[in-house]
């Protein structure tokens, strides 16, 4: 039988070498394992997905949750951040503490997938009382992967040197208008107070082809950040703009200054960065100049220092224009997420395992960043974290084809949710035991 110690004494191209062939053994019990709960992997999925629930309100899914984890023998917290669970795994052999999450929350949009099982669930959002929710982001996929992972991980409870936090983590996609939620609340609430993990693991399917995993070190999704930007100067008569503040040409130079700032004020070719105003509010009527006009839009960047920068230069830009202008300006942020980062160490631990998972389809650990954001990103400030992209779309030719997340049409292919148990599994016992002692022929 291959044996292989996941040791610092053993070369990455060994190590990954050693992994790959195992993940590729037909007597390997993990992968019986992990093929042993697909099934039941699909009808999970399948029963969430059917029944959506948005954030802060996941009463049923964590149901779900902590009862599996429950029946797996497993020490379970809930209600984190109002349906937050938290189920650990202790190993038999002392070790370190690693996490593993995925977000369980639904959007507030019609489903249009026309599957069997598609969504006709409504619910209260903010003031409306009938909002259509569907799952067209992938988190019942999520739940359903990591729900696998549990199973095939606890059978190996005596074997794993160290610990497993199973995080179920609500209100990813925000929580309801007036609430809080999420990875920030979750934190906030003490979720690691007791067990302090040394690294943490998510991913996210997404279009790509089938099984294929996505991941870079360092900024690999952008943080978001709202602007807001307010002028204010003198209302008059729209036939005299000489008596009062031309502020709609104020907020047109503005505008246009913040695509200096995005192509000329840092090198793109490092790090990219998007600024888009995409709302503007000033007037009335034809014929009067408002005293007041505000823009609004936001911000996507893939390091902290490059968020601070821009936002240096949008202030500046605002405070010399207005100045120009003879006009007050005043700059604003708000629902900041930071960038999600990978820990570049950690990624490289990592790599063979992700490889292994993947199979065929493979692992680009060069990825091009993502400008989507995610609050993962709040676990990775604090924990050293590797997040990962697993390419999903049924019938794959191209992405120009490929139906976006948080598309009505969003679906996947539900083979990748094997692979997604796979790199769940992959990556706990490569951290926290030597894999080819729990993969006997």
């Amino acid at each position: 039988m291959t044996r292989c110690f996941v040791s610092a004494a053993v070369s990455a191209i060994a190590l990954q070498g050693c992994i790959a062939s195992l993940a590729q053994e037909p007597s390997d019990p993990v992968l019986a394992s992990i093929e042993s709960v697909e099934e039941q992997v699909v009808a999970w999925r399948r029963d969430i997905h059917q029944n959506p629930e948005l954030g802060n309100r996941e009463f049923r899914t964590s149901k779900i949750v902590a009862d599996h984890l429950r029946s797996l023998g497993m020490e379970v917290r809930t209600e984190i951040a109002v349906t937050g669970v938290l189920g650990v795994l202790k190993g038999g052999k002392p070790g370190p503490t690693i996490a593993l999450r995925a977000d369980m929350d639904a959007l507030p949009m019609k489903e249009l997938t026309g599957l069997p099982f598609a969504s006709t669930v409504t619910a209260e959002y903010g003031f409306s009382k009938n909002v259509p929710v569907a799952h067209s982001c992938g988190h019942d996929a999520h739940t359903a992967m990591l729900l696998g992972a549990a199973s095939v991980l606890s059978q190996y409870k005596d074997d794993i040197e160290g610990t497993i936090l199973f995080v179920f983590q609500p209100a990813e996609e925000g929580p309801p208008p007036g609430e809080t939620g999420g990875a920030s609340r979750m934190l906030a609430e003490g979720l690691f107070e007791e067990y302090s993990p040394e690294a943490m693991f998510a991913l996210h399917v997404e279009p790509g082809p089938v099984g294929q995993l996505f991941t870079r070190p360092d900024g690999f999704l952008a943080g978001a950040t709202v602007v807001n930007i307010k002028v204010m100067g003198e209302g008059t008569h729209a036939a005299r703009p000489w008596m009062g503040t031309d502020l709609l040409s104020l907020s047109a130079d503005i505008i246009k200054a913040m695509s200096v700032i995005s192509a000329r004020r840092f090198n793109v070719l490092e790090e990219p960065a998007v600024i888009t105003l995409a709302h503007m509010e000033a007037g009335t009527r034809s014929n009067i100049l408002p005293p007041e006009a505000t823009i609004s839009g936001t911000l996507r960047t893939y390091s902290l220092e490059r968020l601070s920068f821009i936002k240096s230069e949008i202030e500046r830009s605002v405070e010399a224009l207005a100045t120009m202008y003879d006009a007050d300006g005043e700059v604003s942020y708000g629902d900041p997420t930071p960038p999600t980062i990978n820990n570049a160490a950690l990624l490289r631990r990592v790599t063979p395992a992700l490889e292994a998972a993947a199979g065929p389809p493979g692992l680009d650990v060069d990825s091009t960043p993502r400008p989507a954001a995610e609050d993962f990103s709040f676990f990775a400030l604090e924990i050293p974290s590797v997040y990962v992209i697993l390419g999903s779309t049924p019938n794959w030719t191209g992405y120009e084809n490929a139906v976006a997340n948080h598309s009505p049409q969003f679906d996947i292919d539900e083979d990748v949710l094997q692979v997604g148990v796979r790199t769940h599994v992959f990556l706990a016992l490569d951290y926290l035991s030597d894999l080819s002692a729990l993969r006997a022929s």
